[in-house]
């Protein structure tokens, strides 16, 4: 598990996360490292608070506001108004720190 959001981003160079990682952050590493569709096939299996927020992030960033707005609800969050790079920072933080 990386220790913080930048050994997060210096893993990056890897050719996939570390098998050891919880699914939530293999997502959001296959999202950081430019692979949505890996991200979100991985996110859309995760069947609680994290994957629903996870899969929203997903949807923003790809446009779909609507199904983005669904699934924050899902996930009991706002939909946000950060940008999409602070809110990885901020999923990342979250899933390292839990």
């Amino acid at each position: 598990m990386p220790k913080d959001f930048i050994a997060f981003l210096e893993t990056l160079s890897l050719s996939k996360p570390p098998s050891k990682w919880p699914l939530v952050l293999q997502s959001l590493w296959w999202d950081a490292k430019g692979n949505w569709h890996t991200s979100h096939d991985i996110a859309q299996d995760i069947h609680n608070s994290i994957g629903c927020w996870i899969h929203a992030y997903l949807h923003r960033k790809e446009g779909d506001d609507w199904n983005a707005r669904y699934w924050y609800r899902q996930a009991g969050r706002p939909f946000p108004e950060s940008t999409l790079a602070e809110e990885l920072q901020e999923l990342v933080e979250f899933v390292i720190s839990t």
